[in-house]
């Protein structure tokens, strides 16, 4: 199976004028020729998000005429019966039944329907809103030309009456969903602007700072708009920076660019090298298409961080389509934003690693963490291998087996984690040294080291024996491989192997696997420099993989054991349910100083001999491998307390 979101990286989809032109010019030709006796330009396949779809398309004949791509009767014609059709049968005046967030009842002040039929899931009439009001603000800025003055006054009219359903007979961004309401703010924005309302700007600069600065959350040290609960979204925050960028053009106002370089900052931080991520409060894995386009081209540029490597979906590479090659509407604003900006993708210069607080990344290699300084993505041969969960704790990191059963994964630090960065000889590395608490109340120095030579990511970990029971088995967790490249899309990894052997099912419950120290799984050969093994959990809905669980995505399992059934509630909380996830085990080296366990291994596209040495030296352990040398140095760090690495190609 493949992911159904994640795709090719966004600056890799061809951008130039004339790409563009021949892609609007099919996009009119293919809309003109489906627009209805009445004037109607709605997908008929589409169920949902319909109450903005035929002024977005109006918007996009509009975008054409307004390069210049189309001038024609033709393109005049239907431009027209679709605005009327739009102003006639799609602008609703009567509250919509069922409608929980109204603070003026029977207000009259016109608005538009998520899904047409009175009562009918009303909860989406707010986001809908905003969306109509964004096209109605381009066709009104770009149409001018094409639609007649009697139109344009009467739009505008429907345009005021949005803002003010939006701000005053709805509650502002009922669900809480901060990329809806920043796209409100941009509406009005526009709005004011072209109606020299500076009222409406007003207002829309207040909501900005009273109801999306002031409800930011902090992730990794960075100051995130709320999703549905939480900061992190794999769809809306690039929808967001879109937002965001269309927010400054329109206004010049510097908040908008400070807050978009947090964001596009956090992307780069979480983003592998080959651009996979997944997280978030509602859209575990989902990634944006033409949406997040222009933001994340335009702040690519103002953060100087190539964020054009983010898997877009290409179903929706140009503009939404329900019907695959015909345009929806839906989203159209960003489509018209970004076919109209002259901003370039930013392209890293530099070969060498990339290193922020939470990530390494060097060529085709990188590990993100978390919050908490623990791996949580390693991405390398292609392949994504995500946090392993034991016992409900997550990462990848050293595990301890009590003798009575009891697992605990060295990875939640007690205090503040200390990060050492390094680069030399074409490496780049990150130390992170971690205060952690056994079940026996003992705390000790946990330190894992990841160095990368753009091709493969050596992980070492080096800890304190004797701080573990002589009875506990003490193995490192290496991660779950789960998505690797195949072609311009993600396959699910749903068997593993070794060179030469046969493959393994991780769907298979209960069975166990010895490798001779290389595990084969997508493009990805994890070597260990001892024993490494692979695990797979019991069968059940909490357990992942496994009969029940092995056909779905790391996001469909996590609304399965959400909150909310359809969708609208936060992914995480259900993945923080999984029990367990298979485990790939790596066992410590054999030779090591007194009283140290330490696990090597590599994640790269092939396999490597993996000979490695480990010995005291007087100020650490000295790790040698035929790629490297490393001196992790003393956990306590140097006399000012900074972790101490050195770092030499052998």
């Amino acid at each position: 199976m493949y992911l159904p979101s994640q795709h090719a990286s966004v600056h890799d989809l061809p951008d130039d004028d004339e790409e563009l032109r021949m892609v609007l010019a099919r996009a009119v030709s293919a809309v003109i020729a489906r627009q209805r006796p009445d004037g109607n330009l709605e997908d008929p396949a589409a169920d949902d998000d319909i109450g903005d779809m035929a002024l977005g398309v109006v918007s996009l004949l509009c975008l054409a005429w307004h390069r210049g791509d189309r001038r024609d009767p033709e393109i005049v014609e239907c431009v027209r019966r679709g605005l009327d059709f739009v102003l006639a049968e799609r602008v609703f005046r009567t509250d919509n039944p069922g409608e929980p967030f109204l603070l003026v009842r029977d207000s009259g002040l016109p608005y538009a329907r998520y899904v047409l039929e009175a009562g009918e899931h009303p909860f989406g009439d707010w986001p809908s809103t905003v969306w109509a009001l964004l096209h109605a603000v381009n066709v009104l800025e770009f149409g001018r030309e094409v639609i007649t003055g009697e139109q344009w006054t009467a739009l505008a009219e429907v345009a005021t009456g949005f803002w003010r359903w939006l701000t005053e007979a709805s509650m502002f961004n009922p669900q809480q969903t901060a990329n809806q309401a920043i796209g409100a703010v941009v509406a009005g924005l526009t709005l004011g602007r072209l109606l020299s309302e500076k009222s409406i700007v007003d207002v829309a600069m207040f909501l900005y700072h009273s109801e999306v600065r002031a409800s930011r959350v902090v992730d990794r040290e960075l100051r995130l708009p709320v999703e549905h609960g939480a900061g992190h979204d794999q769809n809306y925050l690039p929808i967001s920076l879109t937002f965001l960028a269309r927010a400054y053009q329109v206004s010049g106002e510097k908040c908008f660019l400070d807050d978009g370089e947090e964001i596009a900052r956090h992307l780069e931080t979480r983003l592998s090298a080959r651009g996979f991520d997944y997280g978030g409060p509602r859209y575990s894995e989902q990634h944006s298409g033409c949406e997040g386009m222009l933001g994340l081209r335009f702040f690519s540029g103002r953060i100087q961080a190539e964020l054009g490597r983010y898997l877009g979906d290409r179903r929706v590479a140009y503009f939404c389509a329900s019907t695959p090659g015909l345009p929806s509407g839906h989203f159209a604003f960003a489509t018209v934003w970004s076919f109209l900006d002259d901003s370039r993708w930013y392209r890293e210069q530099s070969d060498g690693p990339v290193h922020t607080r939470y990530s390494l990344r060097h060529g085709k290699v990188s590990v993100s963490l978390t919050g908490a300084s623990t791996p949580y993505l390693i991405d390398a041969g292609g392949t994504a291998v995500i946090e392993s969960i034991v016992d409900h704790q997550h990462g990848i990191g050293p595990l301890v087996r009590y003798a009575d059963g009891r697992r605990t994964l060295l990875t939640r630090p007690l205090g503040p984690a200390r990060v050492r960065d390094v680069a030399a000889d074409g490496l780049g590395a990150k130390l992170v040294t971690k205060a952690v608490v056994t079940w026996d109340q003992v705390m000790h120095s946990v330190q894992q080291l990841y160095v990368t030579d753009g091709e493969g990511l050596f992980v070492v970990a080096v800890l304190d024996r004797a701080a573990v029971p002589l009875d506990a088995e003490l193995t490192f967790l290496a991660g779950l491989p789960y998505a690797t490249a195949e072609g311009s899309r993600q396959r699910r990894i749903r068997t593993v192997g070794e060179p030469g052997g046969v493959s393994f099912d991780l769907g298979d419950s209960w069975r166990a696997f010895d490798t001779g120290g290389v595990l084969l799984a997508g493009g990805l050969a994890l070597t260990s420099a001892a024993g490494l093994r692979v695990e797979n959990p019991p069968d059940g809905p909490a357990y992942f993989n496994n009969p029940r669980t092995a056909g779905m995505t790391q996001e469909q399992l996590s609304f399965w054991l959400g909150d909310d059934p359809r969708g609208y509630g936060n992914p995480d909380a259900g993945w923080h349910r999984v029990i367990a996830t298979n485990h790939v085990l790596a066992d410590p080296i054999a030779t090591t100083p007194h009283g140290r366990a330490v696990f090597v291994l590599c994640y790269g596209p092939h396999p490597v001999a993996l000979e490695v040495a480990a010995e005291e030296v007087p100020d650490g352990v000295r790790v040698r491998t035929p790629f490297f040398t490393a001196v992790v140095g003393h956990p306590a760090g140097d006399v000012g307390g900074e972790p101490v690495l050195r770092l030499a190609a052998p």
